[in-house]
């Protein structure tokens, strides 16, 4: 894969728009507040022994003002969707044809929903005999809305993102998990660096209350079942639980910004990216110090915002990984979101965007000690992507000088 460093003559690439829909809440101001006072929003029955961490309920029709857009997306596009329009609010870039008819989109989406009525229809039509030849073609074809095929396609959600907001310049659609979302990122982050784009919008959705999402990774017994813990906590019980949240950012060219007098949140400097091999314990571990390696250097006050999982063993040994930097103090958004697999890597860049912007680091939400409080304004943060089976990114995000 190719890594987006900051280099000499670069352009400068500004964070100046941040949407969040999480399962703490809808905006910058509610998922700060629910940060500072250490909340989590887990559901430990409704999909039991599963466990997942629920999205707050908002108001869709907001970002989202016909109900027949409203009607023809999955709840992953509609979190997207308007997750899309929060970030475009923030930057002040809302109904602004003239940006909207030339801003880029990279998004990172998963295969979408199945529709489980229909194939629960199917399923127990075939265990009582209908099993005619052509009776499942005749099904999937008379049940399935025109938008389904056995799943959404993943890039429906930027095509109704530009639907409803009116945007007009180019369309990327990354799928494969965690390191589609660090990879739509990088994609974004070299364009603009690059002088190919000005502005881009850029992030992912992700539902987390699906069963047939649940059922998808008991396979790989993935999922944390029974109790939560915080992520760093699950060694002896590991597993991930989804969570529902939709991260979006509006990245755009220090000029760009500045012509139309937009404030920067922060910068971001460098996105690179890997696949691990992982066939032997510490491939991954060696990974993450070759990337930690081709960030920038670091010289300010800095600390790391981590996607882990809680999955094994990927998680431990990102935790060897983060044990050999220890001055730099370690968020987890896994135990505060839950894990929202493309979603989770937009999400900890957006956390670190405004963290800079606030002048402090989230409290810790940890009870391994794994994480430890931190004195002083952040003015850089990594944000670290390690996929639960492949795949591992990692961020600069700085404060803007």
């Amino acid at each position: 894969m190719t890594d987006t460093v900051s280099k000499p003559g670069q352009t400068e690439v500004w964070i100046t728009g941040i949407g969040l829909a999480t399962s703490l809440g809808e905006g910058l101001d509610a998922n700060w507040a629910a940060l500072q006072e250490k909340r989590i929003n887990v559901d430990e029955t409704g999909f039991a022994p599963f466990i997942v961490h629920p999205l707050l309920p908002v108001s869709f029709d907001s970002q989202i003002p016909k109900k027949g857009d409203q009607r023809q997306m999955e709840a992953w596009q509609r979190i997207g969707v308007y997750a899309a329009g929060l970030a475009l609010d923030s930057a002040g870039i809302k109904g602004n044809k003239d940006i909207l008819s030339k801003i880029d989109m990279v998004v990172a989406a998963g295969g979408g929903e199945r529709d489980l009525n229909v194939d629960t229809g199917v399923l127990n039509a075939e265990a009582r005999g209908a099993n005619a030849p052509g009776f499942l073609n005749e099904r999937l074809m008379s049940d399935l809305r025109p938008t389904l095929f056995l799943a959404q396609l993943s890039n429906l959600l930027a095509g109704n993102i530009a639907i409803v907001n009116g945007l007009g310049g180019t369309s990327r659609t990354f799928m494969g998990e965690e390191v589609a979302g660090a990879d739509a990122l990088r994609i974004a982050l070299s364009r603009i660096a690059s002088g190919e784009s000005d502005i881009a919008l850029v992030g992912g959705s992700h539902n987390g209350e699906r069963k047939d999402l649940l059922v998808l990774y008991e396979f790989g017994d993935f999922n944390l079942k029974d109790k939560f813990a915080p992520v760093w906590a699950r060694k002896d019980h590991p597993g991930f639980a989804l969570g529902s949240a939709g991260a979006f950012l509006v990245l755009e060219s220090k000029a760009h910004a500045e012509a139309r007098g937009a404030k920067p949140y922060a910068k971001l400097s460098s996105v690179v990216t890997d696949l691990a091999r992982r066939k032997q314990s510490g491939d991954m571990e060696a990974t993450l110090e070759k990337l930690w390696d081709k960030l920038p250097k670091r010289a300010g006050k800095g600390a790391i915002i981590s996607g882990a999982s809680g999955a094994e063993p990927a998680t431990s040994e990102e935790r060897d990984f983060l044990k050999k930097h220890t001055d730099f103090p370690v968020r987890a958004t896994g135990t505060m979101f839950g894990h929202t697999m493309e979603t989770q890597f937009p999400l900890g860049i957006a956390l670190a965007a405004l963290s800079i912007s606030r002048g402090a680091l989230f409290p810790p939400n940890d009870s391994t000690g794994t994480e430890i409080e931190m004195q002083g304004a952040p003015t850089q943060i990594v944000v670290v992507g390690a996929g639960h089976w492949r795949g591992e990114g990692m961020a600069l995000v700085e404060a803007v000088d």
